[in-house]
């Protein structure tokens, strides 16, 4: 499936807020990122900005959109798969955007930034315990669950819905747990879901 819009919320997780010194949301906050971020498959080699500031992993559950939005669907009915991903950002040049109340879309849409690994079923009545995490070079550095979520699967999907459109082959990045870190070049980040391999991608820069 052609993915199409790429929806992205913002500290979603109460300890990712805290430990970058944001307030507590209260409501979903929404961005997004142009396709030609997308960088999807098992085993990829990403060319990532070196020259911009650190550059930091974002962590995510992912989902996969197969129908239309409506507030009568189930999320089964609209959802198809999901995955892992990772919100690449820049985060010194997202933090001078920040203080100028600019956009974030050049620290946070450049080419590459948004990883995903391969897709597993959709799978509603298990998604609140589905389990996710990230290995950097071999040592956990952020894990979480959807249970952690300040809004849940549903409240973002009938927020983003009614917004902005939701249709078959858009993606939604739910947010990150805590332990948010920089990634540097030849640095290894694996990716799984329920203990399930779901990703690798080794850092190039450029």
């Amino acid at each position: 499936m052609e993915i199409r819009n790429i929806y992205c919320v913002g500290r979603n997780y109460a300890d990712h807020a805290k430990e970058l010194g944001n307030d507590i949301p209260e409501a979903p906050m929404l961005f997004m990122k142009p396709t030609h971020a997308l960088v999807h498959g098992a085993k990829k080699t990403l060319d990532l900005p070196a020259d911009a500031g650190e550059l930091h992993y974002e962590t995510e559950l992912v989902v996969l959109f197969k129908e239309a939005y409506s507030p009568e669907k189930t999320l089964q009915e609209m959802i198809g798969q999901a995955a892992v991903g990772i919100d690449f950002t820049l985060r010194d040049r997202q933090e001078k955007l920040k203080q100028k109340r600019h956009p974030w879309l050049t620290a946070k849409g450049f080419k590459y930034s948004a990883a995903v690994g391969p897709f597993f079923p959709f799978d509603e009545k298990q998604w609140q315990t589905t389990a996710f995490r990230m290995e950097k070079n071999g040592e956990i550095v952020q894990e979480g669950s959807p249970g952690q979520m300040i809004f849940s699967l549903r409240e973002l999907v009938d927020f983003t819905g009614p917004l902005l459109g939701i249709g078959p082959g858009d993606l939604l990045y739910t947010g990150t747990p805590e332990g948010v870190g920089k990634v540097e070049k030849g640095d290894k980040l694996a990716l799984y879901y329920n203990n399930q391999k779901a990703g690798t991608f080794w850092i190039e820069t450029t």
